[in-house]
């Protein structure tokens, strides 16, 4: 099964999208529809809500009376907290419900409303965000649910702004044109990631790999990094002592291959073996060793256990180490090295045009490797450079 996060503001077309998906073939778990099925008249849910808010807030039928209670909530943080508190853990318990029904080989979608408000995203193996400029945004509401512009404004302002959703997006669906537009977008991705990614999860198998030519270093790495870290982390927990990026992407302004290395320390090989499960669940599946493109390799790597992306939109490779072995210090070193020092990415480049190109990351390993943990030793014991603390959230500061 392939989980993914499906959101984006009030009034840009995210139920479009959501439709759309289904017509293909996606299971849909719509927290707006949960939300209103555990305050039904005569549920638990509602005599809680009727409970905190009083009598007002129900409809002459004896049903909750919406915009009345929006009108409470809306403008009082407390009230909203409260009511959070009551319809959350409904949603919560129906939602998870709904997620172990769902077919073996689904591509589940949940639609959430407030998935960046929530910090959600880490949760799924892939947030689809739906956009469109707010004067649409803004028209639409006022044509088709009534509001006018003051509300609608106060509305979007409540919400995530646009930094913050495309911060959590893997995919960035804009729908401020027409619907045909945004429609085409969907299939497309639907047909050339979406299913794939779930087949290379369900058959354990990794997706093509990356071609290994060098391309100019591009802005998104560190954020499309972080955002895999950030799902690595909720995935295994604890078992988390360091994440962090490594190899060329990790080093700014440095040209390489487009395929990001993570690696994920753990205290032991043993814990690195009990992981596989969290990591499909997280996007990653196992690689054979005979496959793996360690950006630098070491010799006699037996401490690794390598992961892939199962996305074919963003290839990624986890290197999952244990904290006190010798690879995972030296994938650190060579890092921090060639971001302090200009000559060593300058090397690094070259050989990776001249030997890259003939016989790719294997052969730079060969021809660059032996050679670069040398120097990466010796500017380490002229440092004196140890291996950086982890920051918050167990994750390497220095690998962001």
């Amino acid at each position: 099964m392939l989980r993914i996060g499906l959101t984006g503001g009030i009034g840009a077309g995210k139920s479009t999208v959501a439709r759309r998906l289904v017509e293909l073939g996606a299971t849909l778990v719509d927290a707006d529809v949960i939300a209103r099925e555990v305050v039904q008249p005569g549920s638990p849910g509602l005599a809680s809500v009727v409970a905190a808010f009083g009598e007002e807030v129900l409809d002459e039928l004896g049903a909750l009376n919406r915009p009345k209670l929006a009108s409470i909530v809306f403008g009082d943080p407390d009230a909203r907290r409260r009511l959070n508190g009551i319809v959350h853990p409904l949603v919560g318990q129906r939602t998870a419900e709904l997620v172990a029904a769902a077919a073996e080989d689904a591509v589940l979608v949940q639609d959430i409303p407030l998935l960046v408000e929530g910090s959600l995203a880490p949760a799924f193996a892939l947030v689809v965000v739906v956009h469109a400029a707010e004067e649409e945004r803004v028209r639409r509401l006022v044509a088709d649910r009534g509001m006018t512009a003051e509300d609608a404004r106060a509305r979007i302002a409540a919400q995530a702004d646009e930094a913050a959703r495309r911060a959590a997006a893997d995919v960035w669906l804009d729908n401020s044109g027409t619907p045909d537009t945004v429609l085409a977008e969907v299939d497309r991705l639907w047909q050339e990631r979406l299913r794939p990614f779930e087949a290379n999860l369900r058959l354990d198998r990794s997706p093509p790999p990356a071609p290994s030519r060098l391309v100019e270093p591009e802005a998104g790495w560190p954020a499309q990094y972080a955002r895999l870290a950030a799902r690595i982390r909720h995935a295994v927990g604890d078992a988390a002592t360091a994440v962090a990026h490594i190899g060329p992407t990790s080093v700014p302004g440095l040209p390489a291959p487009d395929l990001l290395h993570i690696q994920l320390g753990v205290a032991s090989l043993e814990v690195a073996d009990e992981l596989r499960p969290a990591l499909r669940a997280a996007g990653f599946v196992r690689m054979a060793e005979a496959s793996r493109r360690d950006p630098v390799p070491d010799p006699g790597d037996g401490a690794t256990r390598t992961y892939a992306s199962a996305d074919p939109g963003r290839p990624a490779e986890l290197l999952v180490r244990p904290v006190d072995s010798a690879e995972h210090r030296n994938a650190l070193l060579q890092r921090d090295w060639l971001r302090a020092e200009p000559k060593a990415r300058e090397e690094y480049v070259a050989t990776m045009r001249r030997d890259g190109a003939a016989g790719g990351q294997d052969a730079v390993g060969q021809a660059w490797g032996d050679g670069a943990r040398i120097e990466a030793d010796r500017w380490a014991r002229h440092t004196g450079w140890r291996i950086p603390e982890p920051g918050p959230a167990h994750t390497s500061s220095a690998g962001l």
